[in-house]
């Protein structure tokens, strides 16, 4: 698809998995179904991005379904990732999907 949220989310998998934070293995269904903004009682953020909002995010735009307005995602991974070696790369994708998904 040549959408340029689907290109930065290929880029976003592209650096999760650059930072091994990328997982082989998919976590428990019990664990998606959380109601906790990023499912923070049940997964690592990074699960949260590989998990629910890549596989979210592409299947909206597969759909052609509106994107969510407003999005702030960069700040959670700030929080969430500061001890992350690669985390300025990860934060320069996640600001560039606020940007591109809230215009």
């Amino acid at each position: 698809m040549d959408h340029p949220v689907w290109r930065l989310l290929d880029e976003l998998e592209h650096t999760l998995r650059q930072a091994e934070l990328w997982q082989a293995t998919p976590v428990p269904v019990e664990a998606l179904r959380s109601t906790q903004p990023f499912c923070c009682d049940t997964l690592r953020f990074e699960q949260w991005l590989q998990f629910v909002f890549v596989v979210k995010m592409r299947a909206l735009l597969q759909s052609g379904s509106a994107l969510p307005a407003n999005m702030a995602i960069a700040p959670m991974a700030e929080v969430s990732l500061a001890q992350h070696p690669q985390l300025a790369v990860l934060l320069s994708v996640l600001q560039r999907l606020d940007l591109a998904v809230s215009e």
